[in-house]
């Protein structure tokens, strides 16, 4: 197995599935190009005479888009930089935190990681889709759905400011699991 010499950046993303590791390798005397997702090689290019450019690759269950721009800095330094559906890691970062909600829980000595996307109402734990039955109730909605042995659910209640919006809650049994800032 030929050791990772050419590394030159490494990235994790929070996707709904799980986070995702992202590494790339760039030979700069080669023009090599080798990127791995979660340990696995997407792309391989051995031979580049072009140094600067971009590869684009899918991430996770979703097939989310991702692009590594390669950019010559000076003389013979390179910036890296990764984007996320068209957007720069960090602009992706921050509108995910407004249009997903995120928990990190341990149940039984099971790590889990809980995802709630807000426009679809779509619920992931540990990188699956969960199976799930909404129910309207006094306040708000419930969406149920569960985790191993346990009956979770995630209740949505307007907070009565505009600007806020809906808070979403993650009960466990009678346990309000905080949100996790990933």
């Amino acid at each position: 197995l030929e050791k990772m010499t050419d590394l030159v950046a490494v990235w994790e993303v929070a996707l709904s599935d799980g986070v995702h590791k992202i590494e790339f390798e760039h030979g700069t005397t080669s023009g090599k190009r080798v990127v791995y997702v979660d340990g696995k090689e997407e792309i391989r290019k051995e031979w580049m005479f072009k140094l600067v450019g971009k590869e684009t690759f899918t991430v996770g269950a979703s097939k989310t888009k991702a692009t590594i721009n390669i950019d010559a800095v000076s003389g013979f330094a390179y910036e890296y930089t990764l984007e996320i559906n068209g957007k720069s890691l960090k602009k992706y970062m921050e509108n995910r935190s407004k249009t997903t909600n995120t928990w990190i829980l341990s149940l039984g000595g099971t790590d889990y990681r809980v995802v709630l996307e807000k426009d679809t109402m779509d619920v992931w734990c540990n990188g699956q889709k969960m199976e799930t039955a909404g129910e309207f109730v006094e306040d708000g909605t419930e969406t149920h759905f569960s985790v191993g042995d346990y009956s979770c659910y995630i209740k949505a209640v307007s907070s009565g400011k505009r600007k806020e919006g809906i808070i979403h809650t993650l009960i466990v049994g009678d346990r309000e699991i905080p949100e996790a800032v990933e």
